[in-house]
């Protein structure tokens, strides 16, 4: 497709957005009762695929596909190659930490409540990553001050949690310390292999090999793991293969996808599932499927989905030109990280407040529908956000 990186890809935008919606849905299903157990996340040993399991990879996919775009766009405004990894540190320590915090907000003892550390954090990454608009003279040094404030905010919740319980851990990095770790992988590949297609193959299928190899007891533990699969990074580059079977996508859309003939485009993706799909057959005897586990079975598994799925988003919004029939959730689409974190604000003030909601909305269809409500009122809340011009942004 001519020019695709100069322009918006309508499947993009709506892939992202309905994977934020779900998100943000089986996010709040959980504490419900008498609802499918499919739709749940399926436990650690458990060998089960569960729709909440699916959610969180296809984000990642999605964070991939747009990797290859924002740097291109970057080059094209005239930024060095010096530029885009300041640009790249910045993004994924902003992320990072956004996922530490999330995970650290609990565990603390006596004084400040979770739900109060909770808002508190949340205000201060507003004020740290806020989107603030151009301005000079006093306005540009009030931008800078709130700033510096959210800044200061965040600095004395962690001494404040350092005093008052345990001291702030990575963990397992929270979802968005993960997407962090995986959009500087990503990110850190791309620009050596940039938009040659051949390159980001080799890529995909070197990283894909190292989240099955990570798991297949082959390489001796000590000195070859170490050197090998990096284990400072985590995920077992599972995840890491999500992010760059997203990358694929875009550089295999921009190479050979035409709004005219769309087949053939449509057509690799399809290849590419079937294939997923045959190695999910033959992994899953040797691994279950866990995404707790991040098991090389969970990860062909989701991509025999993804790939055909997003040909058949690129076909209807694109191709068909009904982007249009996902415009109720287009803001968590393109303020993603804002339509995240509001949750977290409603959350506290529930707890704060001691709102519950009525019996009836605990279980069943209708505590299904209660949490589909709710995930459209967050998402037509971060629009309104957006355009009273309050944004995070990193």
């Amino acid at each position: 497709m001519k020019n695709l990186t100069q322009q918006r890809v309508a499947a993009v935008d709506v892939f992202r957005a309905l994977t934020m919606f779900l998100m943000l849905f089986v996010n709040d299903i959980p504490g419900l009762k008498n609802i499918p157990h499919w739709l749940m996340h399926a436990e650690a040993d458990e060998d089960m695929l569960g729709f909440s399991d699916t959610i969180f990879p296809a984000f990642l996919f999605c964070m991939g596909m747009s990797v290859s775009f924002a740097i291109q766009n970057r080059y094209r405004k005239g930024d060095t190659t010096t530029q885009v990894i300041a640009h790249i540190f910045r993004r994924t320590v902003a992320l990072i930490a956004m996922g530490l915090f999330s995970l650290n907000s609990g565990g603390i003892e006596g004084g400040l409540s979770h739900a109060w550390f909770t808002i508190l954090m949340v205000i201060g990454f507003f004020l740290t990553w806020g989107v603030y608009p151009q301005a000079e003279g006093a306005r540009k040094h009030l931008f800078t001050a709130m700033k510096a404030a959210g800044i200061l905010l965040l600095a004395a919740l962690v001494v404040y949690k350092d005093l008052h319980g345990k001291p702030f851990h990575t963990g397992w990095w929270g979802i968005l310390g993960l997407i962090g770790w995986t959009y500087a992988v990503c990110a850190g590949i791309y620009l050596f292999t940039r938009e040659s297609l051949r390159r980001n193959t080799a890529a995909w299928l070197a990283v894909t090999m190292l989240a099955v190899l990570s798991h297949s007891g082959l390489i001796p533990a000590g000195y070859g793991s170490r050197i090998l699969l990096l284990p400072f990074i985590p995920s077992d580059w599972t995840l890491h293969a999500f992010g760059m079977s997203g990358v694929l996508t875009s550089l295999l859309m921009q190479r050979y996808a035409r709004r005219e003939h769309p087949g053939r485009f449509i057509g690799m993706l399809c290849i590419l599932g079937s294939a997923m799909l045959v190695l999910a057959l033959a992994s899953h005897p040797y691994w279950i499927i866990s995404k707790i586990q991040a098991t090389p079975s969970w990860l062909f598994y989701c991509l025999a989905a993804f790939f055909p799925l997003f040909g058949f988003f690129y076909w209807l919004t694109d191709v068909k030109g009904k982007a249009g029939w996902f415009d109720i959730i287009k803001p968590a689409g393109t303020a993603t990280l804002t339509c995240y974190t509001l949750p977290y604000i409603w959350y506290s003030v529930q707890q704060l407040a001691g709102w519950s909601y009525p019996e009836a909305l605990g279980s069943g269809v209708p505590g299904l529908l209660k949490s589909l409500v709710f995930s459209i009122i967050i998402v037509q809340l971060t629009g309104l956000l957006v355009k009273g011009k309050i944004k995070l942004k990193v």
